[in-house]
Order: C-alpha cells, then structure tokens, then sequence
C-alpha cells in the first residue's frame, strides 16, 4: 500500500501513455470530479492498467490538508472536514502538504482494516473507547486502487462504493459510532479471463473502460522505446514529460472551478434518457450517471452548458457495462424442418379407446415401447421462453455447518473474518477477537487482578472470540425433459419461463444455476453453472424439443456435474429441480428404461448431499401413470404436479421443501 506519508518512487509520467485515450479520460474525469462514481478498467494483461492509475496520482497537484488529522481535512473547505477539525478554535488550522493519497488496497483486505475500527491497544490501556481509522480515512480526498477487485469479497467492494458515491463514511461497529469524510477516486482494475464482477456491483461504478493491446505496429514500438527510455533514467524520462503534465494540471483546475456552473437543458435531459432507454440500461442510475458524467465533461472541456455532443462522446463509458440485448418478443414455437414433433409419450389421437388394454399399458408403464417413429432432429420444435416473472423470496434454512463463499439469499455461520458479528465463544479456534465480549468476561475481576499500569488487565480465560454469520449463494440446476411430450399444448414455453424468472431472482442472489436437457439418447449440460441471465436466455431460447426420454442418462448427467461443482465450490448447497414427467423409453443397457432411470436417481441420492424437487410435467387425464412419484420415491424427494409450474406456485414449491 502507498500512503500519503510515504515516500514514492518515481512513476511512469501520465501523459505519456499510448493509445490508451478512453482510460486517460476516465481517470481526468474523476481527477475534475471524485464524486463521479468510480471507474472500473477492464482488459487484457500488460495493457497499462495499474500504470495508468499510478500515473493520475503523480499528475495531481500536492493539497493542503490540517496537521495531525488522520483524514487529511481542507483547511480550507472545513463543511467537509471530520468533527475534530470543526471542533478546533477559530482561524487558520496548522497545515502541511502532501501528495495526493494513493492506497493500493490488497485483495486480501479485511472490512475493520478498510472501514476502521476500535482501537483495542487505546481501549486497553486507557479503557476508553476510540477509532482506529482504516483505509478510508487514509484515501480520503485521494486514490483507492484496487488491482484485481474482482478478487475482492464483495462486502468490501459495496462498502467502497457507498462512500465513494457519498464522500462520507460511516462506522458502527463494537460500540463505536464514527462518521468521517471518504472522499476518494475508487478505481478497480481486473482481467475478465479471471471472472466478473457480479452484475450489481458492475451497474454502481460510474464508468467503464475496455482496455486492450495496440495492433499498430509503429504505436506498438513507440511503447517499447518510452519503456525502455523510462527503465534507463526515470528522472530524466519524466523530466521531459514535465510541461504535458503541467498543462493537465492546469487544465483539471480550470475544470475544478467551472464544475459547479455546468448546466443541462431540458431537451439534453430528454436526450440523455433516450439514450439510456435505447440500451436497455436496468434501472435509472445509467441515466443520472450519464448526466453527470456529460457534466464533468462538458467542465474539462471549458463549457459552462452541456451539449449532445458532450452525452455522445461519455455515453460509451458510462454504458459500457449496462448495455442489455433487447427483449424476445416472439413466443412462436419455431419448427425444425418438419411441421409437427413426435411425441414419444402421447401419440396422436385416434378412434381407439382411451383405455388401452392391461398389455399396453405395462408396455406403457415399463417404457419399453420399440417406437420406431422415435422424433430425429428433423422433428425438433424449438419454443420460445415464456415471459418471467416475479418470484417469491427463495430461502435455506440456516443449518449447523459452517460455509464459505458469497452470496445474498441464504444465511450461514462463517469460519473466516468476513461476516456481521452475532455472538461471541469462549472456543478459540481463529483469533478473530470479540473486544466487547472479553471486556464484559474481564470486568468483574479486575479488583483482584494487579493493574500494572493498565486500565485493564486480560486474562486468557476472558478472551472471547466472534461467531460471525453471512448469507452465501446456492446452486440450482435445472434438469430439463426435453423429449417430444413437452410440446403438447406448449409446455415447454411455460418452463422456460419458470426457469428464467428462477434465474433471474437467482441473478440478483448471486445464486449459480446450471441446466441439463435430456431427450433422443442421451443428456446435454445446456447451460454450466453460471449468473449470467444473457447467457441463460440465449440457451433456453435455443432449446429444442423432440425425440425419445432418456431419464436415466439426465439423472446420471445431474450426478456429474453437482460432484465437479461441490468440488469447486465445497460450500455451496445444490438444489436440484427436475422437471418431468418420470417416464423413460430409452435406456442405455439395453434393460429396462425405467428401472435404470430408478437405479440411477437411488445413487444420486446416495451420493450427492442435495435437495431434490421433482416437477410432474405429466398431463393428468383419465390414464395417468403417477410415474414422477415413483421418480420421487427413489430420489427421497417431494413431487408436485404440472398445474403447480406456474412462478409463484415453483417458488412456494422450492422454498417449502429446502425449509
């Protein structure tokens, strides 16, 4: 980490960076506005990301801030100072300069050391309470970088945000009460191949920049002859590029001052939310930050009213990461090739009894039919996903174990650091000390302890430690009769539809769902575990229906892919819904379909720690089989009927049985 009262090293001067325009004004933007939201810089390795950041940071001018405050208050600005610099007599405060604060926050970094906490050494030795400021404080009217925020716990990223988009930051925590002015430029930097931000988290930065390699080839070598000119003699590499810094120096505080007098009209207003509604941006924050943007903007560019120019030119940073597709409109089941599917369950409707007789019905029963109709591709129907809606909150239940991982629907006992503070133990296992709890265990005998020069002395019989409770993600997959059945009467539209609004609640949860589809001779992972609801709309639009039901081959699939997620993710609770109708007419060894289906959903439960919900897809009528309860009976799980497939009836439906 790089602090205000430490000493820098010699930096790759800002403006001398290559092709990397749409980057450099990002951070100037933010120079001239730290209230703008924050940037998130995105791209390939060695494409000058880090770089760029530490540059900014040397760019700016040395500030003024008042002696001894840990937040480096303006002497000059004291609305926004902490309360013990308001507090001080009247006049000029004793000032210092310093350079710009830049704090690299490591991935590693803990909620107490970013936001600030109790002091344990003040409150132990003198036996009051007081603050410990964290990193915050330290930023303040600075640079946080955050390399690889990706990485970073996401409670930590949405307490960065908040005081980002604010300026003030607020601590409540171990009986402290604190607020004292954030005011910094948070930049987040990460390489996609390494994962996403989650979508929420994404949509509270402000801007958005892709960064990549240079393809021109003389761009290419101007980049290797600054570098290697830099390497050689940084001083006097970066005393050449003194009058360009110097320039953008001037030109951030003529922004400075001409930001608050920047004004919109109406019609840029109405301008602004046109092109917002065009890209399907969620919500209204793209909107508000487009408008601000337009506003620094318009402010570095020396104009004092915001043109449409100003909004197309930021729009592309400010959308960046919102940007949506656009909605299917379209729920006509698409035909491939052939008119009709074959319905391997059902067949067409003839002058014959509705009763069959006893031999047919078994033949039935068994799934044994020799069908040699059996759909082929050329008989797939590809329907499209029904309209989602909304869904009922889907919960666990809080069991005993203690979890690891992220998420925001189920509430779970943590062995880490990471966590909101329940209770307290007298079992030490993480050092993770509840200062409050050993207090309270200590206090009563301190008559009989010797002082020794401390308000309090501590045994280690007092020591309690926290026991500390967070919600984690929970991994739904979806496994999906695709066979020629589910087209009678478009079923399958309504299934999409249930598992895309499931997905989309699963979005908001950071829940991963995965999806399995299993028709003809064999079962297909459509769609690996994942939160992106692009993705999964993509795949279930794409789904088509036709063909033979080999169950056993998707329960055997199912198997597969919860053992190689529970690998990756150990703490994360499988919900597997399967959606059915518990025939099979197609087997793999040659026996009978159905008994292997069984066999094969007696060993998932044996061997995969689950939950486990059948959803009866079967059309009830004079002949019903009742097999998805026998499917239910081998899986050890609780089976419902198609009429129960609506959204909220599937969310009660889940809910009901992980409760």
């Amino acid at each position: 980490m790089t602090g205000s009262g430490k000493q820098r090293r010699t930096v790759y001067p800002f403006a001398a960076l290559i092709g990397q325009e749409d980057l450099q004004l990002a951070l100037l933007l933010h120079a001239v506005n730290p209230r703008l939201g924050g940037l998130l810089v995105r791209g390939e390795k060695g494409t000058a990301k880090s770089t760029a950041v530490r540059g900014l940071a040397e760019l700016l001018p040395t500030i003024e801030a008042i002696s001894d405050c840990p937040y480096h208050c303006d002497p000059d600005d004291l609305r926004k100072a902490c309360g013990d610099c308001r507090g001080r007599p009247t006049g000029r405060k004793p000032v210092t300069a310093i350079p710009v604060p830049l704090v690299e926050l490591p991935v590693s970094a803990t909620e107490d050391r970013v936001a600030g906490s109790m002091d344990f050494e003040q409150a132990v030795k003198t036996g009051r309470k007081a603050f410990l400021p964290g990193l915050m404080a330290e930023a303040n009217r600075g640079i946080i970088y955050i390399d690889e925020i990706n990485l970073l716990d996401d409670h930590i990223v949405d307490v960065l945000l908040d005081a980002a988009g604010c300026g003030v930051n607020v601590v409540e925590r171990e009986g402290v009460s604190v607020t004292h002015p954030a005011e910094f430029i948070l930049v987040g930097t990460m390489n996609p191949e390494e994962g996403d931000l989650r979508p929420q988290l994404l949509d509270r930065f402000a801007l958005c920049v892709e960064v990549t390699g240079l393809t021109d080839r003389q761009a290419r070598v101007e980049v290797i002859k600054r570098r290697e000119a830099f390497d050689s003699d940084p001083g006097g590499f970066a005393v050449r590029w003194q009058p360009e810094l110097a320039r953008l120096q001037r030109e951030i505080a003529a922004a400075r001052e001409l930001l608050p007098v920047v004004r919109i009209a109406d019609d840029v207003y109405e301008y602004i939310s046109e092109v917002c509604a065009a890209a399907f941006a969620a919500g209204h924050r793209a909107d508000i930050v487009l408008a601000k943007a337009a506003i620094t903007l318009a402010a570095w560019r020396g104009n004092s009213e915001v043109s449409r120019q100003d909004v197309d030119d930021i729009a592309p940073l400010v959308l960046a990461h919102r940007r949506r597709e656009p909605p299917q409109e379209s729920e006509t089941p698409q035909t491939r090739e052939e008119p009709e599917p074959q319905d391997d369950h059902e067949p067409p409707p003839d002058n014959r009894s509705q009763n069959p007789p006893p031999e047919q019905q078994r033949e039935r029963q068994d799934g044994d039919r020799k069908d040699d109709g059996a759909a082929g591709p050329a008989a797939e129907v590809v329907y499209a996903v029904g309209k989602p809606f909304a869904i009922k909150r889907i919960t666990h239940v809080k069991d005993r174990l203690v979890r690891r991982g992220s998420g925001r629907r189920s509430r779970t006992k943590t062995d880490t650091s990471v966590g909101r503070y329940v209770k307290s133990t007298n079992h030490r296992e993480r050092n993770d000390l509840a200062i409050d709890a050993t207090i309270r265990a200590a206090a009563p005998f301190q008559r009989r302890r010797q002082q020794r020069g401390t308000a309090l002395v501590i045994e280690s019989g007092d020591i309690r430690e926290k026991v500390r409770e967070k919600r984690i993600g929970n991994f739904m997959l979806f496994v999906v009769d695709a066979s020629g059945s589910m087209g009678a009467r478009q079923r399958m539209i309504e299934t999409k539809g249930a598992i895309l609004s499931l997905l989309l609640d699963a979005y908001q949860k950071r829940d991963r769902v995965g999806m399995i589809a299993f028709k003809g001779d064999r079962a297909e992972v459509l769609l690996p575990p994942t939160n992106s609801v692009e993705m999964a709309q993509k795949c279930l639009s794409e789904l088509p229906v036709g063909g033979k039901t080999p169950l056993a081959a998707g329960l055997s699939k199912a198997y597969e892919v919860v053992k190689q997620h529970l690998k990756r993710s150990p703490h994360m609770r499988p919900i597997v819904v399967i959606l059915s109708d518990g025939r099979a007419n197609a087997a793999a060894d040659g026996g009978s379909p159905l008994a292997e289906a069984h066999r094969a959903a007696t060993a998932l439960r044996e061997e995969v720690d689950a939950k486990y919900l059948i959803i009866d897809t079967e059309k009830k009528g004079l002949l019903s089989f009742g097999l998805a309860n026998k499917l239910a009976e081998a899986l050890g799980s609780e089976c419902y009927s198609i009429d129960q497939l609506k959204v909220d009836g599937l969310a009660d439906i889940v809910r009901n049985a992980i409760d």
